[in-house]
């Protein structure tokens, strides 16, 4: 297993001065719950700063907060759950997870995570998916559709695969499966069914509740228009850099707001300065 090349970030797509909206990305997030509200409004928060258009889909209550922010999201669009599959096939890419509860619906009020991820997930085979929180908690592995990127932590992929996330074991599940997985840790372990890699960096800051939302987000607005593993690489490190980033002006006293905030300056020093 290597380490990171970050010469790879520079294959990374940038808009080009000519496009127009829409070109550089269109990204559908399904997540949220009435427990859980901030998840995957900060999934969409970063998202918003790098592809051109964010659909957002979770129940009337987040709904309701993102309409309010509208000013902060004007390219983004309100999506009713009985409207989902409409702007499934518009989207480059599909989030889903991140904030959805863990338990069956009937018990929070919720739609049924399982239901509603395997669902779409069945029907829309070839469609870009990142699978993130509940839905990686709900889903059955032999249904996640190939060439999605699963961004875990150690303990989900365990309850997920059935076994301890090692080097070899990610790599296992990644080629059984044709994925590409993306283990969270103080050092990320991110397999395709090819080759593995690790990214070290970050700090005990980025413990807080939230940061893995951010990083949902960036992976899946990276995967929008990139390969899977060079999105999921790229999302880790520039995740790290900017825990980093924070930590040489705050200390460990920051939140995932202002992880938000801090990614976009980190990518234009990474991909556009450097």
């Amino acid at each position: 297993m290597s380490d990171f090349d970050t010469s790879d970030l520079k294959k990374l797509y940038v808009p080009l001065p000519s496009s127009h909206k829409g070109q550089n990305g269109k990204l559908l997030i399904i997540g949220g719950s009435k427990l859980f509200h901030a998840a995957s409004l900060w999934s969409l928060k970063v998202a918003s700063r790098i592809v051109d258009m964010v659909f957002y889909s979770s129940v009337p209550e987040n709904n309701q907060i993102v309409q309010k922010s509208k000013e902060e999201f004007r390219d983004g669009i309100i999506v009713k759950r009985d409207q989902l599959e409409s702007y499934i096939n518009e989207a480059d890419c599909v989030l889903i997870g991140p904030g959805l509860p863990r338990k069956e619906g009937q018990e929070t009020g919720d739609d049924d995570t399982k239901e509603l991820t395997e669902k779409l997930v069945k029907k829309y085979p070839k469609k870009k998916w990142v699978l993130d929180g509940g839905s990686l908690q709900t889903i059955e592995p032999e249904i996640i559709p190939k060439n999605s990127v699963l961004t875990p932590h150690q303990g989900e992929f365990e309850k997920l695969f059935g076994v301890k996330p090692t080097s070899d074991s990610i790599l296992k599940m990644s080629k059984k499966h044709s994925i590409v997985i993306l283990v969270k840790g103080q050092v990320d372990i991110i397999c395709s069914p090819e080759r593995c890699t690790s990214i070290k960096g970050g700090n005990a800051g980025m413990t807080k509740g939230g940061t893995g939302d951010v990083l949902a987000g960036l992976v899946a607005a990276l995967y929008c228009k990139n390969d899977a593993f060079l999105s999921a690489c790229a999302g880790s490190y520039i995740n790290k850099k900017a825990g980093e980033s924070l930590f040489k002006r705050v200390g460990y006293y920051f939140n995932s707001s202002d992880l938000v905030d801090e990614i976009p300056k980190i990518m234009n020093e990474l991909i556009i300065k450097k």
